[in-house]
């Protein structure tokens, strides 16, 4: 039975889940801080303060963000949630999963999928532009445009449908010549309009890589600032 008419409460809404039957909503049980990107919050019940990276942070509370984040450049990006109740968060109607790494788990992700993660977590600048990197054993919340799909390597992908990967190597740029030689590359080119076709990352080695289901990469004003 489709629960989207529900009237949701504290007494309904899921711990550490997907509000039911909507894929582009989570609700976390806050009990601990959270690291969680600017903007991500849309409700929430219970005691709750959001508190900028930049600003505002003392104590113990300094000395985790100095800890598990080095990400200078993602440091403007972020709050730290902290108190007691549900937190309701959404991603402009993305997709929104949760995902567990384990055993000090490694994984790269594109930044501008990165919602939300666990403070046993930590952060680091990728050195491929507009991706960070996840390391230690915690829970994470991504958002994508569709669903996303795990697949291994060895595997060329679009760089618009990638989200990231875990436990393998950084990808190489591979061009298919044949196509950037065409008329037609030529001319989505002096339009501004790129092809998967045309440019893909190459992985190869074990691990996993994570696809959306779309070429439609998320507002990425990160690269932008990279560059």
């Amino acid at each position: 039975m489709s629960q989207l008419n529900t009237v949701w409460s504290p007494m309904n809404l899921p711990s550490d889940d997907n509000v039911p039957d909507n894929n582009y909503s989570f609700c976390i049980d806050l009990n601990q801080p959270w690291f969680m990107s600017k903007g991500a919050m849309i409700a929430y019940y219970g005691q709750m303060q959001f508190t900028a990276l930049t600003q505002g942070l003392q104590g113990n509370m300094l000395q985790m963000v100095a800890q598990q984040f080095s990400a200078p450049l993602y440091l403007g990006d972020y709050v730290v949630a902290e108190g007691h109740g549900k937190l309701i968060i959404g991603d402009r109607g993305n997709d929104i999963n949760a995902y567990d790494l384990e055993d000090n788990g490694n994984l790269t992700i594109r930044a501008a999928n990165l919602l939300a993660f666990e403070p046993n977590l930590s952060l680091q600048q990728s050195i491929v532009p507009g991706f960070v990197t996840l390391i230690g054993t915690g829970r994470f919340l991504a958002s994508s445009n569709g669903q996303v799909m795990f697949v291994e390597p060895p595997v060329r992908v679009d760089p618009e449908a990638l989200v990231g990967w875990a436990d393998c190597p950084s990808p190489s740029h591979h061009y298919d010549q044949a196509w950037v030689s065409s008329f037609v590359a030529a001319a989505g080119r002096a339009f501004g309009v790129s092809s998967g076709e045309e440019r893909q990352f190459d992985f190869t080695g074990s691990g996993t890589v994570l696809i959306q289901s779309s070429e439609k990469v998320l507002n990425d004003h990160h690269l932008v600032r990279h560059i």
